[in-house]
C-alpha cells in the first residue's frame, strides 16, 4: 500500500498532509487552497496472515449498549479486530456498519469481525449469560475490581466485555447480570475516559496482559 504526503507551496502556510489515501485532496492545500507539491512517498507492506490461536486462551466478545457515537463504534470495531475479539453485539440504538461513519473509522474491521444487532441489551445480556458466557461490565462503580488486578479472574468460559452509553453508562438491568464489574484506575479530574478509549485499554489488557499473568509466558504477546 502506498501513501503520498504533500506540502503547501505557500510560505505563509507550509501545511504538510497526506494525500488521497488519507482522505484529503492532493491538488490544493486544504487550509489555504494554494498549490502543493509531493514531498514524500511511503510504501507499507501488509502481510495477510491469521492471528495464531493461543492454546488455552479465553474467548472474548463485547456488548456495546446504546453507544451514541458512530465514530466510537467504528473505533471499537477496529480495536476488537486488533485484539482478536470474536464478536460484537450492538444493542439499543448503537449504530451498525451500515452507518457510513462506522465504516470510515473501522477501516475495514467491520468486515472481519462478526456482529449482530439487538434492540434490547438486557434481553441479549440475559440470553448470553444463559448460554454460559461471563459478563464483565466496564464501569467506575464502588466495589468494582480494578482492571489491573483482574488477571486472577482468568481463564474460564468466554467473556463478554460490556460497555455502555457515553453519558449514562451501562444500563442497570445489564449491570445486574454482570458477573464482575471492572474499573480503570484514574487520577484525572474528570474520572472517566472516552468509551472507545476505555474499551481499547480494557480489551488490550484482558487479551494480552491477563494471559501473560495467568499463564506466565511473554511469548504469548503478538508480534508488532
Amino acid at each position: 500500500m502506498r501513501y503520498y504526503f504533500y506540502e503547501c507551496d505557500n510560505p505563509d502556510c507550509g501545511l504538510r498532509f497526506p494525500g488521497p489515501d488519507g482522505g484529503l485532496r492532493a491538488d490544493r492545500c486544504p487550509r489555504c487552497k494554494q498549490p502543493v507539491r509531493q514531498a514524500a512517498v511511503l510504501d507499507l507492506q501488509q502481510e495477510a496472515e491469521e492471528r495464531p490461536s493461543l492454546a488455552g486462551e479465553v474467548v472474548f466478545e463485547a456488548l456495546l449498549d446504546n453507544i451514541r457515537s458512530a465514530w466510537n463504534v467504528g473505533s471499537m470495531f477496529r480495536t476488537a479486530d486488533g485484539v482478536g475479539f470474536r464478536k460484537l453485539y450492538l444493542c439499543g440504538y448503537t449504530p451498525g456498519p451500515e452507518h457510513p461513519q462506522v465504516g470510515r473509522t473501522a477501516l475495514g474491521a467491520h468486515e472481519v469481525i462478526a456482529w449482530e444487532q439487538a434492540a434490547n441489551g438486557v434481553e441479549k445480556a440475559s440470553h448470553l449469560k444463559a448460554l454460559g458466557y461471563r459478563l464483565w461490565g466496564l464501569e467506575d462503580l464502588p466495589g468494582a475490581v480494578p482492571l489491573y488486578r483482574s488477571a486472577s479472574l482468568l481463564p474460564g468460559p468466554p467473556v463478554v466485555l460490556v460497555v455502555g452509553n457515553e453519558v449514562s453508562g451501562i444500563d442497570p438491568g445489564i449491570l445486574g447480570l454482570c458477573d464482575q464489574v471492572l474499573s480503570i484506575p484514574m487520577t484525572g479530574v474528570k474520572r472517566s475516559y472516552n468509551v472507545a478509549v476505555a474499551f481499547g485499554i480494557a480489551s488490550s489488557f484482558l487479551r494480552y496482559c491477563c494471559q501473560i499473568d495467568s499463564q506466565g509466558s511473554l511469548s504469548r504477546l503478538p508480534k508488532t
